[in-house]
C-alpha cells in the first residue's frame, strides 16, 4: 500500500504562488499515473491534474495554464502541484493519489493522506 505525504500549503493572497509536494512510499509507482485533487467546504473532492508514468499531463479547466503537474521518480517519487496566479476559489485542501489507469474518469486506488491545506485571500 502506498503511504501519501502532502506539504506545501499556507495561506497567501491572490496572485501569489505556491509548490505542494506528495511523497509516495511503501511500494514503487513510478510508472504509475498520479493525480492532485482538491476538496472545497461544502464541495465534492475533484481531479485537478494527473500525469502518467511517462509525463503527459492533463489538468482541469480551472487550473489550466495556471497550475503544473510534475513527478520525481528518482527514489521513492514525489508528486509536486506548481500553483501559479492562485484565486480565492483555489481555497481547498489539496490529496495527492494514484489512478487506476490513464483514462478519463480513472478512480483513485489508494487510502488519502491528510492532504494540505492551501487558502487564497482576496
Amino acid at each position: 500500500q502506498v503511504q501519501l505525504v502532502e506539504s506545501g500549503g499556507g495561506l497567501v493572497q491572490a496572485g501569489d504562488s505556491l509548490r505542494l509536494s506528495c511523497e509516495m512510499s511503501g511500494r514503487t509507482v513510478s510508472s504509475n499515473t498520479l493525480g492532485w485533487y482538491r476538496q472545497a467546504p461544502g464541495k465534492q473532492r475533484e481531479l485537478v491534474a494527473r500525469i502518467s508514468g511517462r509525463g503527459s499531463t492533463v489538468y482541469a479547466e480551472s487550473v489550466k495554464g495556471r497550475f503544473t503537474i510534475s513527478r520525481d521518480d528518482a527514489m521513492n517519487t514525489i508528486l509536486y502541484l506548481q500553483m501559479n496566479s492562485l484565486k480565492p476559489e483555489d481555497t481547498a485542501v489539496y490529496y495527492c493519489n494514484v489512478l487506476r489507469g490513464w483514462y478519463s474518469g480513472a478512480p483513485p486506488t489508494g487510502n488519502w493522506g491528510q492532504g494540505t491545506q492551501v487558502t487564497v485571500s482576496s
